[in-house]
């Protein structure tokens, strides 16, 4: 089977250079906006040091990626249980508030009733005074007998008023005893009664207090592990940007220029843009079997060309096995998702936009939102291509399923590049 064989029946629009120097024709599908990661599983806070290749350095690159995802997600949840503790914070502050207004009044009640037992104290004191006189009254009248009270009054009218005096004083010294006792009680039943309640309100308060200590620590180990995800987040985005930077000087040391229609004769895959010169344009194109190229492709299919274009033109070795779409996995050479100028883009099998089941191969022409001034046969080199931002401008062969050499703009972050 032919190495990139596209899937039958797919229609696919193109985006084709006109001879009036307008990107047309191939209605481009909505843009790939994820990468797919190399490594998905990675220890947190793993950083791999020393002399790699390039494919590691993309690896790596991914993996800090993944870690600073794992981290963001469980700094989330630190975040939303920090939110929880201060809630739980400010509720028991609320409650510690509440308690001590209430312990303040109960404190106030206790002041009340010291001055109100003062109060009664002094009344009390009053009463046994009267109470004393009452006694001493009662005492020197009890001792007389009834015909000696009757000789001692003038007539019997005051014997009679003093009979229900010594009968006023008995009642009001039982009603003084008794106003006493109660009094006493009350007081004393009211000030037990603040007494425990005010014990009740401050064990809840050193309660409240001991709650909201803790929550407060909770919330200090929550932010202490907040900080400490934050610090490798930043790591890792520092680690990232140096990776970056050793990715893009090595891709620097493989780019070459790119010599697109060196050959602009007519032949078989020409349809208005040239060849790019591709030696085997004239080649009987069949959809499943084709002539095979000198390195093994068939001719006219976008392997033959790619392969042909990056070893004869570009003059970079290059080993692959499989269909167009695994290239990326098979390459012997550095592979990431960085766009560069000659290198070979790959569409893997079956990812959007396109869904190929074979996937399809293409140089890069340009990178996205430059100005493309190769070579071309059928656009000046003082006008250039303006590649839109987000694209790169690529050549290819059969990309649209009959054989012909095309040049168009591709979704850049739908590729790998083998560089």
């Amino acid at each position: 089977m032919d190495h990139d064989i596209m899937k039958s029946g797919i229609t696919k629009t193109k985006t084709m250079l006109d001879r009036s120097y307008q990107l047309s024709g191939r209605l481009r599908e909505s843009l790939h906006t994820t990468r797919k990661l190399l490594v998905l599983a990675v220890a947190l806070c793993a950083l791999v040091t020393g002399s790699l290749v390039h494919a590691d350095i993309q690896s790596q690159i991914n993996n800090l990626n993944s870690q600073n995802i794992q981290a963001q997600s469980s700094l989330s949840q630190l975040q939303q249980q920090a939110s929880s503790y201060q809630n739980a914070i400010a509720l028991l502050q609320n409650q510690i508030s509440a308690i001590q207004t209430a312990i303040a009044a109960s404190q106030a009640k206790q002041v009340q009733l010291t001055q109100q037992i003062a109060i009664d104290k002094q009344q009390i004191a009053q009463k046994k005074l009267s109470l004393a006189d009452d006694i001493k009254t009662m005492y020197i009248n009890g001792s007389m007998t009834t015909i000696e009270e009757l000789a001692t009054s003038k007539n019997l009218s005051d014997y009679i008023d003093a009979e229900q005096y010594r009968t006023d004083v008995q009642n009001d010294l039982t009603t003084t005893i008794t106003t006493i006792a109660n009094l006493e009680t009350q007081v004393q039943a009211h000030k037990e009664q603040v007494a425990q309640l005010l014990q009740t309100q401050q064990q809840q308060q050193a309660q409240a207090t001991t709650d909201q200590a803790n929550e407060q620590q909770l919330l200090s180990l929550n932010q202490s592990q907040q900080s400490q995800y934050n610090q490798q987040i930043a790591a890792n985005d520092s680690r990232i940007s140096q990776l970056v930077a050793e990715q893009a000087a090595i891709n620097g040391q493989y780019a070459g220029t790119v010599k697109v229609a060196a050959s602009t004769g007519g032949g078989a895959c020409n349809i208005g843009q040239g060849s790019g010169g591709y030696p085997w344009c004239n080649a009987p194109f069949t959809f499943n079997s084709s002539p095979i190229d000198p390195n093994g492709f068939p001719e006219r299919q976008c392997t033959s060309f790619a392969y042909w274009y990056f070893t004869s033109i570009e003059n970079r070795p290059l080993q692959v096995s499989g269909n167009a779409g695994q290239w990326w996995l098979t390459a012997n050479q550095p592979v990431d998702q960085t766009p560069e100028v000659g290198a070979i883009g790959v569409e893997p099998e079956n990812e959007p936009p396109h869904y190929s089941p074979y996937g399809h191969v293409m140089i890069v022409l340009a990178l996205p939102g430059t100005t493309y001034q190769g070579s071309l046969p059928y656009t000046s080199q003082a006008d250039g291509i303006q590649v839109p931002p987000g694209d790169v401008l690529v050549m290819s062969m059969n990309e649209n399923e009959e054989g012909d050499f095309m040049i168009q703009t591709w979704p850049a972050d739908t590729l790998y590049y083998i560089h």
